[in-house]
């Protein structure tokens, strides 16, 4: 009798108890004030088979419910979601993002070394926190992440499942019923053919097949041929986005000799001295260049060969091309498109002096003061 209870002791120690989950801000949802319910080693990981403690939310209004489905030591050791089992950092699959950073899944499958492997983690870690795999190693973020990163909250994963009756016609619950009466759009969709192990694991994972496709298929930008344009349109840039933090990111690849922003249109033109730093900002920025947590569009500025009539004879020039925008025509007060902002704009939106801007010459950086 007494063996007995010393087993189921001894068995008890390795059960999780914790008192709030492990959660992207997808799965957790757009509500302030979630509700949850907490049941204490409700179910088994469906990783490492050892009972932990449950939570059970409503993300929001109309959305389904959801639950825990790992345990928080094996969602610490893959840096996921205790839901979704999507990164934490990027909300990719798992075998997408090792893939990008080279990261090699060392994780045992067996039950017997998984269990060994566990007990070792978490006798070796401090302060009940468990040290990252190599995927905690991993210092800078590759390209491909870079490009298919979420920077936003992806809400509609919290939606219903389709009802299924009322693909057959069969529901009888109208609108008392908390499925989607939506038919499917995607019949062939990779979420169906997918199983929590395979998604943790990064093995066979449709999702992440289907991610790596869509990064092969990604369009490039082509600089245009006339070699006079240095300016990259920058779209996305929203309300709080400052001149000084589209410079703190572009002078690193060349001289800039102005930065215009449009506030109402939400963009800005980044204008370079040298062609060479444009393509080069380029390369770099383009489906990449994510800026206070807005990923931003970079395009091409395209000038146009027509000279507009100026009654100060100083010739004209065209910004077309650029999604979003009107045409804007104007004086152009020195070579390449450095002026184009002097023209049908409103009166407080002027262009900056067309001069060489180099960091060293802003006093207010590295903690001066500007002086009077």
């Amino acid at each position: 009798m007494s063996m007995s209870k010393t087993t189921n002791t001894y068995n008890r120690q390795n059960w999780e108890d914790s008192d709030f989950p492990l959660l992207c801000e997808t799965c957790l949802g757009d509500n302030p004030y979630v509700r949850m319910t907490k049941d204490r080693f409700g179910q088994e990981c469906k990783i490492c088979n050892r009972p932990f403690t449950i939570f059970r939310w409503c993300p929001g209004a109309k959305m389904r419910f959801k639950k825990t489905e790992v345990c928080q030591t094996c969602a610490k050791l893959k840096n996921v979601c205790q839901t979704c089992l999507l990164d934490l950092e990027y909300g990719l699959p798992t075998q997408v993002r090792d893939n990008a950073l080279k990261v090699r899944d060392a994780l045992p499958r067996s039950d017997v070394n998984k269990e060994y492997y566990l007990q070792n983690v978490e006798s070796s870690s401090t302060d009940n926190t468990v040290a990252l795999g190599e995927v905690g190693k991993a210092t800078a973020p590759s390209d491909l992440l870079m490009k298919l990163a979420r920077t936003t909250p992806y809400y509609k994963r919290n939606r219903p499942h389709v009802c299924s009756f009322w693909v057959k016609g069969e529901c009888s619950r109208g609108e008392e019923c908390p499925y989607r009466h939506e038919k499917p759009t995607d019949p062939d969709d990779p979420l169906s053919d997918q199983n929590i192990r395979d998604r943790y694991y990064g093995s066979n994972d449709p999702v992440a097949d289907k991610l790596l496709r869509r990064a092969t298929a990604l369009p490039t930008l082509t600089p245009p041929e006339d070699k006079s344009i240095t300016t990259l349109y920058i779209g996305n840039t929203g309300e709080f986005m400052t001149e000084q933090d589209l410079r703190d990111h572009f002078y690193q690849f060349g001289e800039i000799r102005s930065i215009s922003m449009v506030a109402k249109q939400q963009c800005a033109f980044v204008q370079f001295t040298k062609r060479e730093s444009a393509e080069l900002a380029s390369e770099k920025s383009f489906n990449k260049l994510i800026l206070l947590g807005r990923r931003l569009t970079v395009r091409w500025g395209r000038g146009g060969g027509k000279k507009d009539s100026d009654p100060s004879g100083a010739g004209g020039s065209k910004l077309v091309g650029v999604p979003g925008l009107p045409d804007f025509t104007g004086a152009v007060g020195g070579s390449g498109l450095g002026g184009f902002f002097t023209g049908n704009l409103a009166p407080d939106v002027m262009a900056p002096p067309g001069v060489v801007y180099y960091p060293s010459m802003d006093p207010t950086r590295m903690g001066g003061g500007g002086g009077e």
